[in-house]
């Protein structure tokens, strides 16, 4: 597994060791003791999530406020997807910025997003499935999500290239708090 660092600090892409022959391919999508030895951290996760998103779908963005604050580890199994996290740790140098890349089934990619990043992601391929384990539960009394097209953030998402003017968005995500607004 290859671990390159992100322009935000803690924010990691890593890619699997991909073994291929006649018969398909194989890889480990997750090793605790590779994570360590490659990332420098040793996640605990105690959920894994799986969506399911057409083209056009944007989910996020995401994230829990402490003592509730999740790491995620993100991949996508089927399809490809535009992922983005946003720092939305006060003390960080990189607060307020964010980071996208392609993650597909194509490119076997991950991204470790830590706690105190809101995360989110637009399906670029027909249908996509992601999959992303998280280091704490699922609690909504602690989420929060964060508008997707924030002016301030001026995410690039790229909806031109799945041709759509906006993406088809969640009733949740619809009312995401602007970036000024963060409590």
């Amino acid at each position: 597994m290859k671990c390159n660092s992100t322009p935000l600090h803690g924010l990691l892409l890593l890619t699997p060791s991909v073994y291929t022959d006649a018969r398909g391919h194989f890889f480990e999508s997750f090793n605790a003791k590779t994570f360590k030895q490659v990332a420098g951290i040793q996640p605990d996760f105690v959920q894994t999530n799986e969506s399911l998103s057409r083209r056009g779908v944007l989910r996020g963005l995401h994230w829990q406020t402490p003592p509730k604050a999740q790491g995620k580890l993100v991949r996508v199994v089927r399809g490809a997807v535009f992922d983005v996290a946003v720092d939305l740790r006060e003390n960080s140098e990189t607060f307020g910025q964010w980071y996208g890349c392609e993650l597909s089934d194509e490119n076997h990619a991950q991204l470790w997003v830590p706690p105190g990043f809101a995360h989110g992601f637009l399906t670029l391929t027909e249908t996509a499935i992601t999959s992303y384990q998280v280091t704490e539960h699922h609690s909504p009394d602690h989420e929060q999500c964060l508008a997707w097209n924030d002016p301030v953030l001026n995410i690039a998402w790229p909806l031109k290239r799945v041709g759509v003017a906006k993406p088809i968005l969640s009733p949740k995500d619809e009312q995401g708090v602007p970036f000024m607004e963060l409590k």
